[in-house]
């Protein structure tokens, strides 16, 4: 995915955070897909062994959820408020980030 795109998935999950709900880490974000209520998956690629987050998109795609990867767990640490990196973050409530959401999956 292009550059632009990865800003926004961090941005989306940023402002999920401020405005709406969001999941953090792999077996959350797993659950949210599986319950059918994450909007948005974002995952990083620099995860290691990368087996932990290798599920994620192929179960986004089963269930028409959109995934994005992103190239840094500590940066989506740092979107999902977190002091730490994250390998996974799930969006399921918008809140502000709707928009955003629709521009990525459009």
């Amino acid at each position: 995915m292009a550059k632009e795109g990865q800003e926004k998935a961090y941005e989306a999950v940023e402002l999920a955070k401020a405005t709406g709900k969001i999941r953090k880490g792999t077996n959350e974000a797993t659950k949210a897909v599986e319950k059918g209520t994450a909007k948005l998956v974002v995952v990083a690629k620099d995860v290691s062994p990368p087996e932990v987050v290798m599920h994620l998109p192929l179960i986004c795609k089963e269930k028409h959820v959109l995934c994005i990867e992103v190239p840094s767990k500590e940066e989506l640490g740092a979107a999902a408020g977190l002091q730490v990196g994250t390998s996974a973050v799930a969006i399921v409530e918008e809140g502000e980030a709707k928009d955003i959401i629709k521009e990525l999956g459009a």
